[in-house]
């Protein structure tokens, strides 16, 4: 419930606006583009995407193996827990909250803000996404666009004009249409 009320605010700010820039810039052309199309149009992200998401796969199943050897570990301990002597016992835990610790940090190596995937998504993605800014600011530059939105995902227009529509410009000013 609270993420579609979010989802509304968001729209009806963006709305306002969209409308506010409009009224104070009468002068002003806009466009917009559709940045998820131009990116599934550029075979380079399509295979970046790929690539991420087999390690992010190769990486997962490489936890969830530890994870499962970690349960395995504690029930046996669960088993075996009223054969063993109290320093056994203290033996076996730290055993496992160590190897758990392991995990953790390999997870967070992995998957972590600053992690293994944030790096690579950087230096895979981050080309294209300068390379599709430089040529939406070429083209708002050449055009004389005041400016362009994106019409992927947050900005949903209740109508948009395709003559406005600089999706497939950015595509060719990047050497991917004729």
């Amino acid at each position: 419930m609270w993420d579609l009320k979010l989802s509304i605010m968001k729209k009806t700010l963006i709305i306002i606006l969209a409308l506010a820039i409009s009224g104070l810039t009468m002068a002003q052309k806009f466009a917009y583009v559709d940045t998820d199309y131009i990116l599934k149009s550029i075979p380079t992200y399509e295979s970046a995407q790929e690539q991420l998401e087999i390690m992010s796969s190769d990486w997962q199943a490489e936890v969830e193996a530890q994870y499962a050897e970690i349960e395995k570990l504690y029930n046996e301990f669960q088993a075996e827990k009223v054969l063993l002597t109290e320093d056994m016992k203290q033996q076996r835990e730290e055993e496992i909250i160590q190897k758990e610790r392991i995990v953790k940090n390999l997870q967070k190596k992995y998957f972590g803000p600053e992690g293994d995937l944030f790096r690579k998504r950087k230096e895979l993605i981050e080309p294209i996404q300068n390379d599709i800014f430089n040529a939406i600011k070429e083209i708002a530059t050449d055009g004389n666009y005041g400016v362009i939105f994106d019409a992927s995902g947050g900005a949903n227009f209740l109508y948009s004009d395709p003559k406005y529509d600089k999706s497939d410009l950015v595509l060719e000013k990047l050497g991917f249409k004729n």
